[in-house]
């Protein structure tokens, strides 16, 4: 046993001596450039691999030999010929000055992002990020100009976070894009963004925004440690970062927020949230998540009171039908006949009558039967797939009730189902809520309404343990919080948020003035004042 012991602790040592080995040579050896430009052209060309999207323009700034090296795709074409080429081919008189190279950065370059780099990791950042990388013959470092291009998406509506009244811009792959569409509408110097680089590979950008003086200075440096303890080689997507930052792993319910909305962002960065964004993805994170906020969606607050609380209050009662509905149904059937009126019982003992699967196994072919078709509706082409999963669905459920191989009445239990399903705002929680229907009916299979109970209690013993960094997941709920229930069930006004959570903000939790609530105008002698 100590013999296996030594071995496992000496295998992570030997895979990580490993990745830093197949690492090396990605990661050039000589940290300096050489003053003879054309050596560094040279090793450009052969770390590069002579690819095609490499190009090299030799030109002469002012008598010296130098180039202009960026790749073809990724920057702005019209910006480097009219604010770099044209500038420095422009016959001009130059005076003569010790320092050329800062001459060159001063009154030739007419880009407004410059920086002087020495090292070549640096340069190879910035060329392949689009920047034109400028080199002059005797120095031995080189000016990096900001000209990012290229063909981007453009900014469109939200596609998976709908809402008939509100914004209708969402974020892109671009994260400059992405932080401006946030920076628009948090016009406060407070709103911080710091970077980081994730991928020893790609060297994906990543940018943590938070609002500071509001937000939790702790919640700020467990994000900054998490994200910091990431080594991997590729970040294509927020959902890479999300796995590794999340609290627990093994849990159904998401502990991490993702939206595409800017909106939604902008008003979780107010009460003291943090947000991640990733260069590539078009959905931004924010933590600490709370199991309260996955049943609020935008529109709630851009409309009244009343309705906003109305629709919020059905779509916690669509999680739960969509959540045990097919439970109860099997429990009822199996174990407690006795609960259904009689009239309803006998209409579906008739309807059961030729059925000869038990209630169980009907709904688990029904359940498994439509989680299919609707997989295939979101892998097919948008023109086919909603079509596709809409027509599956009937024909296959008339023909199984047809061939009396499931009653018409867990077809109509299973479509209510799946129709409170998509009445989640946040599809991962929607996803959670799929997944824990099988085990609930499972129970409920065995033991009945006992069953269902004890699978309750457990998911919410369950929710109860879970932490958001640091947050606990169903707070304000549980602990309860009787000054923080403002937002939870019933949305109160918005002059009716005084302050903002204190499980999340410990900076200024001042949320509104005194004196907000609206009022009618003073009247005097029956007129209006």
């Amino acid at each position: 046993m100590s013999i296996l012991s030594k071995w496992l602790k000496k295998q992570p040592k030997k895979q990580n001596d490993n990745y830093r080995q197949w690492l090396d040579p990605y990661k050039p050896k000589d940290l300096m450039f050489q003053r003879d430009y054309q050596e560094n052209l040279s090793r450009i060309r052969g770390e590069l691999g002579n690819s095609v999207d490499l190009t090299i323009r030799e030109v002469k700034i002012g008598g010296t030999p130098g180039a202009l090296i960026y790749i073809d795709g990724l920057v702005d074409g019209k910006g480097i010929s009219d604010y770099l080429l044209e500038m420095i081919m422009e016959p001009k008189p130059l005076v003569q000055e010790t320092d050329f190279f800062q001459l060159v950065i001063d009154k030739i370059v007419a880009i407004g992002s410059i920086k002087t780099i020495e090292k070549w990791d640096d340069m190879y950042h910035w060329l392949l990020s689009g920047c034109t990388i400028i080199f002059l013959d005797g120095y031995n470092k080189a000016i990096s100009c900001e000209t990012r291009g290229g063909e981007l998406r453009a900014i469109s509506e939200p596609t998976q976070q709908l809402s008939i009244r509100g914004p209708k811009d969402s974020f892109t792959e671009t994260i400059r894009t992405n932080t401006a569409l946030i920076r628009r509408r948090i016009k406060s110097p407070n709103l911080w963004i710091e970077p980081l680089k994730i991928g020893t590979v790609t060297e994906t950008d990543v940018a943590i925004m938070y609002v500071k003086g509001i937000v939790n200075e702790k919640i700020v440096e467990e994000v900054k440690k998490r994200l910091k303890r990431i080594n991997i080689d590729a970040i294509l997507d927020s959902g890479y970062v999300e796995q590794f930052i999340e609290d627990k792993t093994f849990t159904s319910f998401p502990t991490t927020y993702h939206t595409e909305r800017p909106d939604v962002v902008t008003s979780q960065l107010v009460e003291g949230r943090v947000a991640i964004v990733v260069d590539g993805s078009p959905f931004v994170l924010t933590v600490p998540a709370l199991f309260v906020q996955f049943f609020q969606a935008p529109d709630d607050y851009y409309s009244r009171v009343d309705l906003s609380t109305s629709i919020r209050l059905l779509r916690i009662l669509a999680f739960l039908i969509a959540l045990i509905g097919p439970s109860i149904y099997i429990a009822a059937t199996t174990f407690h006949q006795e609960m259904i009126p009689t009239t309803l019982a006998i209409a579906i003992a008739a309807q059961r009558e030729n059925v000869p699967f038990p209630a169980f196994v009907e709904a688990l072919g029904m359940e498994i039967v439509f989680e299919i078709l609707r997989e295939a509706g979101l892998r097919l082409p948008r023109a086919v797939g909603q079509a596709v999963s809409i027509v599956g669905a009937l024909v296959i459920g008339q023909a199984a009730v047809q061939a009396s191989i499931i009653s018409p009445v867990m077809v109509i239990v299973v479509s209510i189902t799946a129709i409170a399903n998509f009445s989640t705002p946040v599809f991962a929680m929607a996803i959670s809520a799929r997944l824990l229907r099988f085990a609930l009916m499972v129970l409920a299979a065995f033991i009945g309404f006992y069953g269902i109970m004890i699978g309750l209690i457990l998911m919410a013993i369950h929710l109860c343990s879970l932490r958001s960094f640091g947050v606990p997941y169903m707070s304000p709920l549980a602990p309860f919080d009787p000054e923080n229930q403002q937002d939870v069930f019933i949305r109160f006004p918005l002059w009716g948020f005084k302050a903002r959570p204190k499980n999340i903000s410990k900076g200024n939790i001042v949320r509104t003035g005194s004196n907000q609530k609206p009022e009618p105008p003073q009247q005097n002698g029956g007129n209006q004042s």
